[in-house]
């Protein structure tokens, strides 16, 4: 697995929140998964928006080993069933870009009812994100709880 650019660098967004998960700064960790960690987004446009971070930080899908893709993917989905199980969503959007940052990142994302009606067939880019409630801790505290359960029961959480 080749690693770009040198994570020493810091280069994206994403290298500084892996270094933050590694380091216990990142108070939206979720908890590390075999692929690298689950963290709440910043900006939660929908409770409950996950990201997956890969760690080591690579720049694509393309650049994990078969079975590397195989276990990111499979956490990927695992968040989305916990997510399922937790917060009854109508289903789950699963995203991978890299345009922005461009380092492998996948959004999970939990679509609900509960939406506005010109929501909830809308891209999830199509919310204002800078409207979006910022991830607060203490508010998620029970559906951090939950989503820890439900992973660690599906052997997808390393650590809390």
């Amino acid at each position: 697995m080749k690693e770009q650019p040198d994570e020493n660098s810091l280069a994206t967004a994403i290298h500084r929140r892996v270094a933050d998960a590694r380091a216990g700064r990142d108070n939206t960790l979720l908890g590390r998964c075999a692929s690298g960690w689950a963290v709440f987004g910043q900006q939660q446009f929908v409770p409950g928006y996950l990201l997956l971070l890969p760690d080591p930080v690579v720049p694509d899908l393309n650049a994990l080993t078969p079975e590397q893709r195989v276990q990111f993917l499979l956490d990927m989905s695992r968040l989305g069933d916990a997510l399922m199980r937790v917060t009854s969503p109508v289903r789950i959007n699963y995203a991978i870009f890299g345009n922005v940052e461009p380092a492998l990142h996948a959004h999970v994302i939990p679509r609900y009812r509960s939406e506005p009606e010109a929501m909830q067939t809308a891209h999830p880019w199509m919310y204002d994100w800078n409207d979006a409630p910022t991830f607060d801790v203490a508010a998620a505290a029970t559906l951090v709880k939950s989503l820890r359960a439900e992973l660690s029961q599906l052997g997808t959480l390393r650590t809390p």
